[in-house]
């Protein structure tokens, strides 16, 4: 939508309010709103605000901020109940009205025009496929004397011995047993399918969902591939619709890469081509009908993984469900069809339109912005220097001997071993002046302070039953 038709829109949709979102450094849109009156204006000049608060950003001592709204994101707000026009911002400096270098929505714009200015191609389409968890209920709390979560849904496979239920009437899905069962098992058609309608509502399109494999409600609903930062707000979409469209319903959604202990966690395969006007740079004649560019890219993934990492798995839950031998793919290898490899070659369609890489390691808890600019990042660095990335690994890399998974590299154990992986590895970042050393300074001790020490210096319940009576 461009800046004039705005107003226009507003006033055929009656709208009273204008609501101002914008992400903060960890991944959360934020949010102020103001009475329409003042959309003119602001289109123009942009909404001052404090940013003192925002987790990541300035100090007190210099925390005025300025959003300025994209009029290209402007939608009405499906859930509120005055008619409300929802748009997304970037923060700029209020008095060089410059880029604010911490703010991830203009980092991604900065990738983007970084991978226009290479030649390489004009448009990295990303296509990710974040899953969830759809629960009843959750309770936890952390104290000096006591420390526990607890989740429950009626489709919880804990429950086939619950009586609660005015009778219990089965058809729970089995742990690692959710995946594509039709109703009674499913429960929750109906609900995915009214997220997705309200995503229609806000111009997502979307080509399917399903149940997936975790018992206990996980699902999935897919969206078609955009390009990087228009994907990265419709994830943002998605996620605001998933939760509010569960919350109506009663129920609680989880983005949380592992929530359950002993079942699937919730991964976010990323979907990933580069194309220059309408030409599609990745098919070719070589390995799964990749071209030489498609390889370089995904040998640039593989050597910066580990780096790309503490982007596109960043919390410490993150490496719960990164674990050797389970079902995420932590070996970095590379594979058509394999879905144990951390980068699979889709083999749907012949279409060079449809030739992609889908890097599967990276979780929903990402901030897509960083995430997404991290992988483009990485995956140029790998065509600039032309990384091959080794012979494809078409084994089924959970079978391999443990002399066989010496030859494999893998992704970090840890999110601490992410952030080092990221302090020796980032030049490739600081291309173009996409990423900063302020900015990846800020990551690392923002991520050991809140996260990683957080979670170290606290007893869990598993020690109590490792070590109470030793």
């Amino acid at each position: 939508m461009k800046p004039a038709d705005i107003l226009k829109y507003a006033q055929k949709h009656g709208v009273k309010m204008i609501d101002c979102k914008f992400i903060d450094f960890p991944g959360t849109w934020q949010h102020i709103t103001y009475p329409v009156e003042r959309l003119e204006d602001g289109l123009e000049e942009g909404f001052g605000f404090d940013g003192s608060s925002i987790r990541g950003w300035q100090a007190i001592n210099a925390s005025d901020m300025l959003m300025i709204p994209d009029p290209t994101t402007a939608v009405v707000d499906p859930f509120l109940k005055v008619p409300t026009l929802s748009v997304i911002c970037d923060i700029v400096e209020p008095i060089t009205r410059e880029p604010y270098r911490r703010c991830p929505r203009s980092l991604a714009r900065r990738a983007e025009a970084y991978l226009t200015s290479t030649g390489i191609a004009d448009t990295a389409y990303f296509g990710p496929e974040a899953e969830f968890f759809i629960f009843d209920s959750v309770r936890f709390d952390n104290a000096a004397h006591e420390s526990y979560f607890h989740v429950d849904s009626v489709e919880g496979r804990w429950n086939t011995g619950r009586e609660e239920e005015g009778g219990n009437l089965g058809h729970k899905p089995g742990y690692k047993g959710g995946y594509f069962p039709v109703s009674p098992v499913d429960t929750y058609t109906d609900l995915r399918t009214e997220m997705v309608l309200m995503m229609q509502q806000v111009g997502i399109e979307v080509e399917t969902h399903h149940h997936e494999v975790a018992t206990a409600g996980q699902a999935e609903i897919d969206m078609k591939y955009d390009s990087m930062v228009r994907m990265a707000d419709k994830l943002m979409w998605y996620k605001y619709i998933v939760k509010n469209v569960a919350r109506q319903a009663g129920k609680t959604v989880t983005f949380m890469p592992k929530p359950l202990y002993g079942d699937n966690g919730s991964g976010m395969h990323t979907h990933q081509s580069l194309w220059k006007g309408e030409q599609p740079l990745f098919a070719g004649d070589q390995y799964a009908g990749l071209s030489d560019m498609a390889l370089y890219y995904i040998g640039g993934i593989l050597r910066h993984a580990p780096a790309v990492c503490a982007f596109a798995n960043p919390c410490t839950n993150s490496y719960r469900r990164l674990v050797p031998g389970f079902e995420a793919p932590v070996n970095l290898a590379y594979s058509a069809r394999n879905r144990s490899a951390a980068v699979r070659i889709p083999m749907y369609s012949p279409s060079p339109k449809a030739k992609r890489i889908e890097f599967r390691s990276p979780d929903p808890a990402c901030n897509p912005y960083l995430a997404f600019a991290a992988m483009v990042m990485a995956g140029l660095d790998g065509i600039e220097n032309k990384i091959h990335p080794g012979d494809a690994l078409d084994k089924d890399i959970y079978s391999l001997s443990p002399e066989e998974l010496k030859e494999v590299p893998h992704v970090p154990h840890s999110l601490e071993g992410a952030l080092e992986a990221l302090r020796q590895d980032h030049s490739f970042l600081l291309k173009g002046d996409v990423f900063s050393a302020d900015l990846l300074d800020t990551w690392i001790e923002y991520k050991r302070e809140r996260e990683i020490d957080y979670v170290r210096l606290r007893p869990t319940p598993s020690e109590f039953a490792l070590y109470y009576d030793i």
